[in-house]
């Protein structure tokens, strides 16, 4: 069995730029707002010096690890640049926290960071490359799943209401939030489709963001501005492509579960509903945000809209999901959705999450999937 990362690595800064359409800001820009912030946020005074390394991820950059380098002035350090579609975030901080556990660095930068605003383009662009295959939109990729979900345990559009109206109310209470907007059932149910049974305000929108750690070896961390949020466990998994998967059920999916088991393992889980108190999970779509309660076992299959209906994934909840928002609230800019997720996590473990503020958050986890989609990573955060 692999070795864990468990209690070796800890999250001493952290720092986030406000999410949007940021039309009048660029990626260097969004860079050194997150940066700075996790800079104050660890008591980082001088990084040129203080800082071993740096991992950055990003899916759109215009000049790889020269957005980060120049824009931070961080010259005469190993940057590495990390790439795993919608994981692509969550990547950049494993790679960070192993280079750390296997005693290269002692201090590390990661920033993820994407501005696909200025792509020219809504979202990610339309893949016209096979006539064979399943819809390689991903809002008509995943619109597949849902129906099959619906056919199998009589669910429906209102259970996905139900997500985007808790996420929205979640993301206004996150300053750094892109859309700050209270919505009814009845606004998700009645919005134009975008690909059935999506509406519009079942689908998260492109925007542009960053968001930055600071890393440190354990027999460091203790010596920064505040106390450190402990890594308990992380993984990143790739399973088969579903589209071409003849076992895939279209009722979950293969690596986040495998991701999931393997986390679980580092951090001693064995009960992930009662033992984890806070999730970001990947909500690019409502439904995924349905399918990862039951992969993550928080539920069993077919009983998550039970658990909707009863609230258990609110802010108040038993169990509570998406606590700034998630995708449906900052948007995706691909690379720093990842960071972003650890970036809240850690806020709440601290107790600094404010008026989302979860009382006495222990145990964090947060959740990426990304490419066909392929790969999953999972990270655990303990405050202890």
């Amino acid at each position: 069995m692999p070795e864990s990362l468990r209690d070796r690595v800890a999250i001493v800064g952290a720092g986030c730029s406000v999410f949007g359409e940021n039309w009048t800001m660029s990626a260097e820009d969004l860079i050194v707002e997150a940066a700075f912030e996790a800079y104050a946020d660890a008591g980082l005074d001088q990084p040129q010096r203080q800082l071993d390394a740096v991992f950055c991820g990003a899916l759109y950059p215009s000049r790889g690890t020269a957005e980060v380098a120049e824009s931070l002035k961080l010259f005469d350090l190993p940057i590495t640049l990390v790439q795993n579609f919608c994981a692509t975030g969550t990547d950049a901080f494993r790679c960070a926290a192993m280079s750390i556990a296997a005693g290269l660095y002692d201090t590390v930068l990661v920033v993820g960071f994407d501005k696909p605003k200025d792509r020219g383009v809504a979202g990610p662009s339309v893949m016209l490359n096979t006539t064979r295959g399943l819809p390689m939109t991903p809002a008509g990729w995943f619109a597949l799943c849902a129906a099959k979900y619906f056919e199998t345990y009589g669910a429906g559009r209102l259970e996905l209401a139900k997500i985007a109206v808790k996420n929205h109310a979640n993301g206004t209470l996150a300053p750094k939030s892109m859309l700050k907007k209270l919505i009814t059932t009845d606004d998700v149910l009645q919005a134009r489709i975008i690909s059935w049974p999506f509406g519009l305000y079942d689908c998260a929108a492109q925007s542009d963001g960053a968001a930055a750690l600071i890393l440190s070896r354990a027999d460091r961390a203790r010596g920064w501005r505040k106390e450190p949020v402990w890594l308990k466990g992380v993984s990143i998994m790739l399973g088969p492509n579903p589209q071409s998967d003849p076992d895939f059920d279209f009722l979950g999916w293969k690596p986040t579960r495998s991701a999931a088991r393997d986390c679980y393992r580092q951090a001693g889980i064995t009960d992930p509903f009662r033992q984890i108190d806070i999730a970001q999970v990947h909500d690019c779509f409502t439904l995924t945000e349905l399918l990862t309660y039951e992969d993550l076992g928080f539920c069993a299959r077919g009983a998550a809209r039970e658990c909707i209906d009863a609230q258990v994934f609110h802010l108040t909840g038993e169990l509570p999901v998406n606590t700034d928002g998630g995708l449906k609230s900052f948007g995706h800019p691909t690379g720093a959705t990842g960071v972003r997720m650890l970036y809240e996590n850690t806020l709440q473990l601290r107790g600094e999450a404010g008026a989302r503020q979860v009382p006495g958050a222990t145990l964090a986890l947060s959740h990426n999937i990304g490419g066909a989609p392929q790969a999953c990573g999972i990270v655990i955060l303990g405050r202890d």
